[in-house]
């Protein structure tokens, strides 16, 4: 079993459309919400969200080549790039060693704006002015297809698709092709973009989202007493994860390293976690007994918080139940608070901020937490980010259908 490492990230967020712009936003505790400009959301209960800006395709993708690619394909295949150069790995490496790298891309629900687009179409126009690019811009194992073209990746390539886990479930399948073998190097995480008409519409539906349209900076606010549901938000966060030998032998920077991975489901309730956050116990509890953690060394969890009612109170009496005394000596915070929530691409882009947090000796703060829930009672890292030098940490991705994901990372050295 080989020990691996993060050496590569790339990100595209709320925050800014680059590694270095989106953690810099995030430590100096900015929001990416603002009110809806994808489309005309003046009807809807829910007018705002957390979407990418300053973001230009053309510089990872050649212009003929973009119809090919939905929005949440563009946003994975800029970050994978940006992960790629990012880890120093060359443009001409020869077949033999591509024949080892691959990807995983989770997505939670792929294509909607190109779906939404061509049965407009459709129904307009008829079916002989469909486009033949539909299907493949539509499909969710089209992200990493395409990363995968773009970077000349043969190794193993598919698709996670779980919901708000799918990037969490991307990282961890990927550590374990790394670390037993099957590859030297791995790019991994999730992508999304799903503020569409239809998708804002139906999580309105729900009563999912936040309805704060009158001060949308402050909608999303994990664990106070205000919060009223999730900010959706978009883009990719993407890895490249590598067995440390490997990394080593060529000289790599390396982020951190990937310790652990458990993962669960609750069998429970279609939207709704498990009653004391039972099976994030488990994916927490699994995780380290995966990587043999004493729990006493986890000095930060960047939590699935999503600003709901029910799951900021479940996941925080799993991390009670998990770590006892010491969960109240541990930070925990929430970057959903200034990215909203990425859905698909949450787990990828938590991932790549956690090894960031324990690189720079930063954790994020978690904004808006100004009248926190007497439900939620641990170290929340409230409006500002603080400097710690932690050992482990914990990033938590929590999905539909009862999924949970736990991945631990350890400093590096």
């Amino acid at each position: 079993m080989r020990r691996v490492v993060v050496t590569g990230l790339g990100l595209v967020t709320p925050l800014g459309p680059s590694l270095d712009a989106s953690w810099t936003a995030l430590v100096d505790a900015q929001s990416g919400v603002g009110p809806i400009t994808l489309f005309d959301a003046t009807a809807y209960r829910t007018r705002f969200a957390a979407e990418v800006k300053g973001f230009s395709a053309e510089p990872f993708v050649a212009h003929r080549k973009l119809k090919e690619l939905d929005r949440y394909s563009q946003f994975a295949v800029a970050a994978a790039v940006m992960a790629w150069r990012d880890a120093g790995l060359a443009d001409d490496l020869p077949e033999s060693v591509r024949n080892h790298i691959g990807a995983i891309v989770g997505v939670g629900i792929g294509g909607l704006d190109t779906i939404e687009r061509h049965h407009r179409t459709l129904l307009e126009k008829g079916p002989n002015r469909v486009s033949p690019y539909f299907v493949p811009a539509a499909i969710s194992n089209m992200a990493a297809g395409q990363v995968a073209m773009r970077l000349g990746l043969r190794g193993i390539n598919y698709c996670t698709t779980s919901a708000c886990a799918s990037g969490a479930h991307a990282v961890g399948e990927a550590f374990r092709l790394v670390q037993r073998g099957a590859s030297d190097v791995m790019l991994a995480g999730g992508a999304e973009a799903a503020i569409t008409p239809l998708g804002v519409a139906g999580f309105n539906a729900m009563l999912a989202l936040s309805t704060r349209n009158d001060e949308p900076l402050r909608a999303s606010r994990p664990w106070d007493r205000g919060r009223d549901g999730f900010v959706m938000g978009e883009g990719a966060g993407i890895l490249v994860l590598e067995a440390r030998d490997h990394a080593l032998a060529r000289g790599a920077r390396i982020w951190a390293e990937v310790v652990g991975y458990g993962a669960t489901d609750d069998a429970h309730h279609v939207t709704q976690p498990a009653p004391e956050g039972e099976g994030a116990q488990r994916a927490m509890a699994e995780a380290l007994r995966d990587g043999a953690i004493d729990p006493a060394r986890v000095g930060y969890i960047n939590a699935h918080g999503t600003s709901t009612p029910q799951g900021d109170v479940q996941e925080t009496r799993a991390i009670r139940a998990v770590f006892g005394a010491h969960a109240h000596r541990l930070a925990v915070s929430s970057t959903k608070s200034m990215t909203g929530h990425l859905l698909g691409a949450a787990g990828g882009v938590e991932a790549a901020f956690t090894a960031l947090a324990l690189h720079h000796e930063t954790l994020p703060p978690t904004i808006n937490l100004d009248d926190p829930d007497p439900a939620c009672d641990l170290d929340y890292v409230p409006h500002r980010a603080r400097r710690a030098a932690v050992d482990v940490a914990l990033t938590n991705s929590f999905g539909f259908g009862g999924t949970n994901v736990t991945l631990a990372l350890a400093r590096h050295g």
